[in-house]
């Protein structure tokens, strides 16, 4: 199936590992033009390099921490005056850490809101006036299942990325008059450097191995194994793509089918 991402140009955030990598080779795969940020130089040049001999696509990087918005503003400046334009945004940001209320600083609070929730704020800030223009545009946000089922000891997690959650729900509403899709994927649990570092965390807490606690995950999900993301990148490049251009304003899980609701 041809998506029509051929020379789409994508801005892929926190794209050197894990979920943002994924994606950003997926679309790289189906033709689009990329460019990638994260805080390590080293680390997305990398990255970027190998995306580039893998797939024959034009991948752009440039370091950026996406909680400053001085950065945010290079970034998106670099990708006009380099690709011309942004028709793809995908916001994503390392998780905040892990951590239950009464163990947890203002300045901890702060600095995960200006992360998971200013990030994605300033990075649509940026390229949404021109999406509006060229009436195309589509933005995805990576969240988490805990939107729909919050996980214990993940309490920042939890409460941002249900604020990213009502953002873009309001903002699809507001830009759909000029072809722009927001939507947001819920990765469950996923065999990534994140999850790996939540596991070790926990095991920590409970002394036992992270290979214990990682099964004890796997019994949560009727799948019975963690995800890999291969598997989240393909939904993430079908609801960027033409193909999804009347699916707005909702919110995914990939997750094995760990969340119990019914909707």
């Amino acid at each position: 199936m041809d998506l029509g991402l051929k020379d789409k140009v994508a801005l892929v955030a926190a794209a050197s590992r894990g979920l943002g990598r994924a994606v950003a080779e997926e679309l790289a795969a189906e033709g689009a033009l990329l460019l990638l940020c994260s805080r390590s130089e080293e680390a997305i040049n990398k990255a970027a390099k190998e995306i580039a001999q893998t797939t024959g696509a034009k991948v752009l990087a440039l370091a950026a921490d996406v909680s400053e918005a001085a950065d945010i503003a290079k970034l998106t400046q670099f990708g006009a005056e380099r690709l011309g334009r942004i028709d793809i945004l995908v916001t994503n940001a390392g998780g905040p850490p892990a951590g239950q209320f009464e163990n947890l600083s203002q300045d901890q609070w702060e600095a995960a809101t200006r992360l998971t929730l200013f990030s994605a704020v300033e990075l649509v800030r940026q390229v949404l006036p021109g999406m509006k223009e060229r009436r195309w545009g589509r933005i995805l946000n990576i969240t988490s299942i805990a939107v729909k089922q919050p996980v214990d000891n993940l309490i920042l997690s939890n409460s941002l990325r249900a604020a990213v959650t009502g953002f873009a729900r309001t903002l699809a509403n507001e830009v759909a008059p000029f072809g722009v899709t927001v939507n947001n994927i819920m990765p469950g649990y996923t065999r990534t450097e994140r999850v790996e570092e939540l596991a070790q965390v926990m095991a920590e807490k409970q002394a036992i191995t992270p290979a214990e606690f990682v099964a004890r995950w796997e019994k949560e999900i009727p799948m019975r194994r963690l995800g890999e993301p291969r598997e989240f990148a393909a939904l993430a490049a079908f609801l960027v793509s033409e193909r999804a251009s009347y699916i707005t304003g909702t919110s995914i899980p990939v997750d094995g089918g760990w969340i119990k609701a019914l909707i």
